[in-house]
Parts: C-alpha cells; structure tokens; sequence
C-alpha cells in the first residue's frame, strides 16, 4: 500500500500552511471536525502501521486490529472522537540503552493513541510549520538531519569557527506544560483539540519495577515533560525549542554576536565568530526563564581552528589530509558512530544466531547501507576502512563458528570471499570506490 499522502488531505494541509504562513497572527478554529475525518483517520493508523512499534498497555497490537476488521476499529474510534468521549489510556514506559552508555525512559501509546495523535499532527503540523525557525531541522518535512549537517559544515568554513557545543538536560522531560500549551494556543482556539493535546501531555505514565510490578506516575498532576514515543511529541518539542529560537531572532542575537544557532530536536550548536562565550551566557540565561537546563558537564565552547565537536554523529574540526598532510576543516563519521554500528553488527553476527546465510548477509549488508546512507558526507575513508576491517573480522568468526573449522579461517574465508561470493557489503567499494582526495 503506497504511504503517499492523498490528495484530499494534501490540499487541506497545503492550505493551512499557506494561511498560517500568510497571516502569522491568524488563530485556527474548527480543526476538530477535520480531525475524526475518516479518510485522515484511516491515512493516520497506516502511517501507524509503517512505524510499527510494540503495543502499548492494552496490548493490543496491528494485526489483532486488523483480524478483528479494520473498518470497524477506525469506525468505532470515529465515533469516540465525534462524541468526544475519547480518552487516552496511560503510556507504557520502557528503558532503552543509549549508545554513549546508560539509559533513557520510551514512551508507548497504544495503537489508538498513536492513530489520533498521527491525525492531529496531520492537521495541526502545517500550521506550526509556517511558524518554525528556518534553522530548526529536526522532524519536519523537507528538512533532515544531512541538511543540517551541511549547513553546520557551510558556516564553520565561512569563518563561523568559534563554537558553542550544548546539550540540554532531560529535555524532554523538563518542557513546562503552561508554557508549551501556551506557545500551541497562539496559533489554535479549537478547545476541542487544545483539549486532546492537554489529554495526551497529562497522560498517566505505566511502568514495571525490577520485581515485575506496575506502578503509575505522572497524570494530572503532571507540569512539565511530553513522553518521548509520543506521535505529537516531536512536532510539540520542536515548538518550545521555537520559543528559545525566535527570541534569538527578535532580540538581534545573530546579528550582535555574528553567530548562528542550528537545532535538531533537543541537539544544537551555536556557531559565531569569537562571540562564543557571549552567546553561551546567553543562551544558559534564556534556557533557565524556559525552565530547561543546559548539561553544563556536556556543554562547551571549542574554537574549531585547534578543536572538534561532535554533532548528529558527525565530528566537526581540524582534519589532516592522509596523502598531503596540510590540514582543512571538516566533517567525518565520529568515534561513537563508528563503535555504534560495530556494536550492531557484533549483536547481529552473535554466536545464538542460527538463521541462515543469505539471510544473515542480507540483515548484515542492510546495517551498513543504512549506516553509510547517513555517513556518506565529508571524510569518510578512515571509517569505512575500520567498519570494513571490523565486518570481516566479526563474519569471518562467525562462520568459523558455523561451519566448526579447527582455524582462524583465514584461508576458508579470505577477504576477497567474504565481500565477494558470500555478498557482503564493501563500505569503500560500494560507496567511495577509488579512495578519494579530500577538498580543502
């Protein structure tokens, strides 16, 4: 089934935006309606269903819905939303690992949370994309991590080269409801879908101890934090970030401190010419009046001429040409990056998996091609060689292993085999070729 949006819902988002855009002081009213539309219903739970995602606290997962009939579940939910006696159920929260270590809280709506807050978003999302700063990337249309990047590359060889590296402390967490509810009724007056959006931020919160016991938080009582997992979360972060953001432009901070701020999501570097330390204490300043808090252990000034910086798993500074040896400004797939998708693919080729080859190679091969999708940018060489060394070594065991040769396989599982007859993917050959000269 093709995920494009259909025309119908296009044109209404089109036309919301070009309202939006076009009167920056316009107040939307009668969004509800559009809302609990059974086409925009039906669009949100497949865009739900292409996510995937573990079921939330009903249990209830997409292929029990869709045995039970589809048609009805989307009809039943219609319904709720048009009598208004739809209610969220509490939030499933489970631990993930991070990749720098430690651990951070997931939150899981159930399907039918996910599907309403997917048609809100499909409704709202327009309006505030009218309103969002340019130099806001993260999860919005048209935009992406690889644009920053680049932009973050443009201004640091323009001269941009003193740098102020942030990262905020439970960002997520720490966003104050008054506030964000505030910043989301300057564009809407439909009470009915304030009203879904105060539900959802006020959501109790359900998650098991290490004895297998429940236990239930947040709720009503809850003031700040919209669950990451969330559908709306993204589009509702990215709106309190817009506050940090468009005081920076009103104020005339950019131009002051010739600096530029670029933000993913909750990430976000400030990149000036030597007013670095100016822009730091403003920014520490304008975060507490926002309630948040800058991880000062995280947070730093580097002057990029001497210094690095790591940035949506880019390292950013001072690197040496392999073959010349002058040195230049640029971008490469940082350490962490590096030992990422190598963690990956060592938890891939484990000594429990028992699936067979082709299908091994193919999960393998679908790793590195998503990895070296995203890190195809900048100096590359280096990383590919330590992720392709790395594959060889780990598959190379693996099929040891497999196949109980008394050796280290050497000889069995050349290289050339490995990333020949047995079709694993090559970094360097598929996506570099000849090594490449670095640009000054």
């Amino acid at each position: 089934m093709s995920l494009q949006t259909p025309e119908k819902i296009r044109s209404l988002r089109r036309k919301l935006y070009l309202k939006a855009k076009a009167e920056p002081d316009f107040r939307f009213y009668l969004l509800y309606d559009k809302v609990w539309r059974e086409d925009i219903l039906l669009h949100a739970y497949h865009l739900a269903r292409a996510n995937a995602g573990a079921p939330g606290v009903d249990g209830q997962s997409f292929a029990m819905i869709e045995a039970d009939g589809l048609e009805g579940w989307v009809a039943g939910l219609r319904e709720d939303l048009r009598a208004k006696t739809y209610r969220p159920s509490p939030v499933r929260r489970v631990m993930i690992p991070k990749p720098g270590g430690g651990e951070r809280p997931l939150g899981i709506p159930t399907i039918r949370d996910r599907v309403v807050q997917t048609a809100v978003k499909l409704v709202i999302e327009p309006i505030f994309e009218a309103d969002l700063d340019p130099n806001a990337y993260g999860y919005r249309p048209r935009r992406s991590a690889t644009d920053a990047i680049q932009r973050v590359e443009e201004l640091m060889r323009s001269g941009h080269t003193d740098v102020v590296d942030a990262d905020l402390s439970k960002y997520f967490d720490t966003i104050a409801h008054a506030q964000l509810m505030q910043s989301v009724a300057r564009r809407l007056c439909d009470r009915n879908v304030l009203r879904l959006i105060k539900l959802w931020l006020e959501a109790p919160v359900e998650e098991t101890d290490g004895d297998g016991k429940r236990r239930m938080s947040g709720g009503r009582r809850s003031t700040c934090g919209t669950p990451q997992g969330g559908v709306i979360s993204p589009l509702l972060a990215n709106l309190y970030m817009n506050r940090f953001l468009k005081h920076w432009r009103i104020t005339g901070q950019g131009e002051r401190l010739q600096a530029h701020v670029i933000t993913y999501a909750d990430d976000f570097v400030i990149l000036s010419r030597g007013h670095a330390a100016e822009a730091l204490a403003w920014t520490r300043a304008v975060m507490t009046r926002l309630g948040l808090t800058l991880n000062e252990a995280k947070t730093g000034i580097r002057q990029v001429r001497t210094e690095t910086f790591d940035f949506l798993g880019y390292t950013f500074g001072p690197h040496v040409h392999r073959k010349h040896g002058y040195r230049y400004l640029g971008k490469s797939p940082s350490k962490k990056s590096v030992a990422q998708v190598k963690r990956k693919v060592g938890d891939l080729l484990s000594p429990g998996n028992q699936a067979p080859w082709p299908a091994v190679r193919d999960q393998l091969n679908s790793i590195l091609d998503g990895w070296s999708r995203y890190f195809g940018h900048g100096t590359c060489l280096m990383a590919y060689r330590a992720v392709d060394n790395h594959v060889y070594e780990r598959v190379r065991g693996f099929l040891v292993r497999r196949h109980k040769v008394s050796s280290r396989g050497t000889t069995r599982f050349p290289g050339g085999a490995v990333f020949g007859e047995l079709g694993v993917l090559r970094l360097r050959r598929a996506h570099l070729g000849p090594p490449p000269c670095a640009s000054r």
